[in-house]
């Protein structure tokens, strides 16, 4: 047996701080490839509708870019509690801006608000009627028992100086002569003509709801 000694070799360990940050960097690599992975629908969506505008032109009005529901939207329910604004998002909203009067035309757009939804078809339960109300004056007992019968409307007030620095009526008009559409993510994104028709509205939200087949829900 050879008497000489047993040489063992040391090899240096790697540094524990060397190997955290390469830990870390490849953890921001997989959320920042899964947070795109999440978000490429959405670009592709709006990309499609606002660039490539599949088969013509809209009827209404798009808005270029997109305006956030203002988090700090002071909304209220008709018993006066506050309601969040993060509770809108989640669906289509077809939404009106009105005063509590509610005189003739604003009914004919409640009635077309409600005719829209129903000729979605299939695809109507990605969509929800909102009515903002623009002052504290009281709803008529009849017109809030026609809002809330069947699939109801949601109605909320907000003050007119806040809805009015959120969403913009066209020249020469007001808040309370169009329709706006509001998306799943809480963005003011479309506005009809004056006196619009509905077929014509119909066409612009089944585009909409078309390209973002894959990231809007059905039922909230």
């Amino acid at each position: 047996m050879s008497s000489e000694p047993l040489n063992l070799s040391v090899h240096s360990l790697p540094d524990p701080s060397q190997v955290n940050g390469a830990q870390q960097r490849s953890g921001r690599l997989r959320m920042l490839l899964v947070l795109a992975a999440c978000a490429a629908p959405v670009i592709a969506s709006y990309f499609t509708f606002y660039v490539i505008k599949p088969q013509g032109r809209a009827y209404g009005e798009l808005i270029v870019p997109t305006v956030d529901l203002p988090a700090q939207l002071s909304l209220r329910d008709l018993a006066g509690q506050p309601v969040s604004v993060e509770s809108l998002k989640g669906q289509w909203l077809l939404t009106l801006v009105q005063n509590a009067d509610c005189n003739k035309a604003c009914e004919d757009l409640l009635f077309m608000q409600r005719q829209l939804r129903e000729m979605m078809g299939k695809e109507r339960d990605k969509v929800d009627k909102l009515l903002l109300i623009a002052d504290d004056a009281p709803l008529r007992p009849e017109l809030q028992q026609a809002l809330t019968t069947g699939i109801p409307v949601t109605i909320l007030r907000a003050p007119r100086a806040q809805l009015e620095a959120f969403l913009k009526a066209g020249a020469g008009q007001g808040l309370n002569d169009h329709l706006f559409i509001i998306d799943p993510m809480g963005r003011w994104m479309w506005r009809s003509p004056v006196q619009p028709d509905p077929s014509k509205v119909k066409s612009d939200l089944s585009r909409l709801l078309k390209t973002n087949a894959g990231w809007d829900k059905p039922g909230r």
